[in-house]
């Protein structure tokens, strides 16, 4: 049985329950008629370039983009690094199929594919291609799935800005080798996006996906203005929850890349937009800015409360302190945002494009939200409906925007007038620096706060493009070295008139009925149907065995069964009725007794697993300890059923009391 993933329901990684009901997923695909295969010289001659390792819908999983030079069936596969030995994966490594397309930008085919299932504080190794074609093994870790963590922002890397692509280059390894060496634990790297200087130019994409540390940590990549000319930025960045709907780009759907994405890790809630569409139609129909905020409001609606801190993550700051400050479309996109963001609650948003930092005051609908906030507070307490903006350097030296001194304008929305607390600052920016070297921010979570630093990754020194062409530079080496602050700040939540009540809650004690799935993998591969008698087709495989354990002393009774939806390849569907099983109990203990089997539907015009059917319970006084449990499936269906490659939930429901 060949096993790969698909994506799982956020919470996977972890099932417990002392009473009540607990429900998981496990998928299972079939193929009707021919897959796609590749001969062992195609598969021979494939090159695979361009890993990258992107962010997935939740902390439980990933998504790998590659390139490959031929199109072929490739996949992930992965295993715990602990089980590699001299190189060699082990049998039990598990894999993910890869889906892809021709590259419209260049030569070759792209491909994709979301590992899932991931457990907490494990290291991982992964590899992409296909038998006797692997690429190079990476490696990556997860941290505890719950709790504090840091993530790290990077502002345009531009790679070819300043006219040497391999300067840039040097420039933006250098950052990344320098702040995940400083915080080998951050769990996420997050784009302020213009990742290149010409959208289509591979050379360029090349020297921005050399750092390893694009294979080690978790990219959330964003789109920026030099991303859009075409293909690439998708090619080489696949996103979770992707909406790319024509309303979310900016020019023609067809060749260029865009769309709006969201995921939540642990407790934030990232919403990425593509902040080059941002003019509304004149016809009032949704579009530009109309739309991102509508996105915006509809996903904050539907998840919001999974998550105790909402971030925005965007291209075109509108606070910013340099070049762009004063863009017309950045003040449209004030107008358009900053209520909308406020009235939903929006905690920060980070953004790039004006290669200089700055940290706005507390913002609520376009204003400042505390006039007596003072400049470079290194404490921030937003009311409701406070949000700060923040504005990344460049990460990689290849260009930097002076600041900009502020103007006659004022300080209303559009304003740009100064700081009536600081006047060499525009109205809206606690701090405002640019040195001319490279930095990132780094911002940590914490259950009561977001603490949010700047930190220098290089000095005037090479690698740093712009400078070594002629550039000034204000820093100071010794005063101000690599590894130095530039602005720290922490922002605490607003809790009312009233008190906030934090617990903690640890990983359960012994005393416990829990259940997981034996493996990482959250999908059984029933391979291709076969044809019997001329009459129908049938398909066989086992479940991913199933763990239970009991150390409760009240030894009352559990129960797990399963049941099916209907099977689905695009708009062709079969019955999950025709899918039946056989349980049985691998390794016994807790009492487990095999459920009945459940023939297919096929056989006996009957429901199958369509229903909710047993795999295995224990009666009242039953003795603690745990059991694996197994099953095998019968898939049996009419050969009226049309060629595909079709996928089903299962979904696996635990009832203790």
């Amino acid at each position: 049985m060949t096993l790969s993933t698909s994506t799982g329901a956020r919470g996977l990684a972890r099932r417990r329950a002392v009473a009540g009901v607990v429900a998981g997923f496990l998928g299972i695909t079939v193929a009707l008629g021919s897959g796609l295969t590749a001969s062992a010289s195609a598969a021979e001659s494939t090159t695979i370039t361009g890993i990258v390792l992107g962010v997935g819908a939740n902390e439980t999983q990933r998504v790998v983009t590659w390139y490959s030079s031929a199109d072929t069936a490739q996949k992930i596969q992965l295993a715990p690094t602990a089980e590699i030995v001299n190189g060699e994966f082990p049998a039990s490594a598990v894999s993910f199929d890869a889906v892809g397309a021709a590259n419209t930008s260049t030569t070759g085919f792209n491909r994709h594919a979301t590992i899932s299932n991931l457990r907490e504080k494990t290291a991982y190794s992964y590899r992409v291609g296909s038998e006797g074609n692997w690429s190079p093994a990476y490696a990556f870790k997860t941290q505890d799935f719950e709790g504090d963590y840091d993530f790290l922002f990077f502002g345009d890397p531009q790679i070819g800005s300043s006219g040497d692509r391999l300067k840039d280059q040097a420039g933006w390894e250098e950052t990344l080798k320098v702040a995940t060496g400083a915080n080998p634990n951050a769990e996420l790297l997050v784009s302020g996006g213009d990742h290149v200087e010409s959208a289509n130019d591979e050379g360029q994409w090349t020297s921005f996906l050399a750092p390893d540390q694009l294979r080690q940590y978790p990219l959330v990549a964003t789109i920026g203005n030099h991303d859009v000319g075409g293909k690439s930025y998708e090619q080489h960045h696949f996103t979770p929850n992707t909406d790319r709907s024509s309303q979310y780009y900016s020019g023609d759907q067809s060749t260029r890349s865009g769309g709006d994405y969201w995921f939540i890790h642990k407790d934030v809630l990232f919403i990425d937009l593509n902040s080059n569409s941002y003019a509304n139609p004149a016809d009032g129909s949704l579009g530009g800015d109309a739309a991102h905020v509508a996105y915006v409001t509809d996903v904050i609606n539907k998840h919001g409360a999974e998550a105790k801190w909402k971030v925005l993550v965007y291209h075109h700051s509108i606070y910013s302190p340099a070049t762009h400050a004063t863009d017309t479309d950045n003040k449209q996109r004030r107008e358009d945002f900053t209520t909308a963001f406020s009235n939903l609650g929006v905690d920060m948003v980070l953004q790039g494009h004006d290669h200089s930092y700055s940290r706005s005051y507390s913002i609520k609908n376009g204003q400042k939200e505390n006039p007596a906030e003072k400049p470079g507070a290194a404490d921030v307490f937003p009311g409701p409906g406070g949000v700060l903006y923040v504005t990344a350097n460049s990460a990689s030296g290849s260009k930097y925007y002076d600041i900009k001194k502020p103007d006659a304008t004022g300080t209303g929305v559009r304003g740009n007038g100064p700081d009536p607390l600081d006047p060499s600052k525009y109205w809206y920016n606690s701090v405002q620096n640019q040195e001319h070297v490279r930095s990132y921010v780094k911002v940590q979570v914490r259950g009561d706060k977001l603490v949010l630093q700047n930190v220098r990754s290089g000095t005037c020194a090479a690698p740093n493009a712009a400078v070594e062409k002629g550039l000034s530079c204000t820093n100071t080496a010794e005063g101000q070295p690599v590894g130095s602050i530039v602005d720290n700040v922490t922002v605490h939540p607003y809790h009312g008139d009233g008190q906030a009540i934090q617990v903690n809650v640890p990983s359960p004690a012994p005393g416990e009925f829990g259940w997981t799935i034996d493996g990482y993998n959250g999908l059984v591969d029933l391979g291709t149907a076969q044809e019997r008698d001329g009459t129908y087709f049938q398909a066989n495989g086992k479940i991913n065995p199933i763990l239970v354990s009991d150390s409760r002393r009240t030894l009352a009774p559990w129960s797990i069964s399963a049941n099916v939806g209907d099977f689905q390849d695009a708009d062709k569907t079969f019955s999950g009725s025709y899918l039946g099983w056989t349980p049985y109990v691998l390794d016994a203990g807790a009492g487990a007794e095999a459920g009945a089997p459940v023939l297919s539907g096929f056989d006996d015009q009957g429901k199958g697993l369509s229903v909710s059917s047993g795999l295995a319970a224990a009666a009242q006084g039953h003795p603690r300890g745990g059991a694996k449990l197994g099953a095998d499936l019968d898939l049996k269906i009419p050969d009226s059923i049309a060629k595909g490659s079709y996928r089903t939930t299962l979904t696996i429901t635990a009832l203790s009391s």
